[in-house]
């Protein structure tokens, strides 16, 4: 929409893509910090997923990287946002239902998301549209 016509601001778009890797990168590191095991290593059931992982399961980068786009977009705006957060949550209930997170991965997920929207979400990253 950036590109297309404008209606969405540069600076929208950069927290949206900011946020999105960041989360993914800051789960990844604090797998390393937490190797909890992964579902489908403990309880014999396969992963319903084409690459489940080996590493470890806390926090769902899936979900931190999800819920930081969906409450950046939130942000910005409200009706749009819901839908992505309505999303975010679906991602998370599919991770669990696929056997490669716990709930508690999921909530971790949640919540690093939320903590990076809101971190990226103040800097400014450009000066105009």
């Amino acid at each position: 929409m950036w590109f297309i016509d404008g209606r969405i601001k540069k600076e929208q778009v950069l927290h949206g893509i900011l946020a999105f890797v960041l989360a993914w990168v800051l789960a990844d590191i604090f797998k390393n910090f937490f190797p909890t095991v992964r579902p489908f290593l403990t309880n014999g059931n396969s992963p319903l997923v084409l690459f489940p992982g080996d590493n470890g399961a806390f926090p769902s980068g899936h979900t931190a990287s999800s819920f930081a786009l969906a409450m950046t977009i939130f942000k910005h705006d409200r009706k749009v946002g819901s839908l992505y957060i309505v999303l975010a949550i679906l991602i998370g209930v599919a991770r669990v239902l696929a056997n490669v997170h716990y709930p508690i991965d999921i909530l971790g997920g949640v919540v690093l998301g939320i903590i990076v929207a809101t971190l990226v979400g103040k800097m400014h990253l450009t000066s105009g549209t």
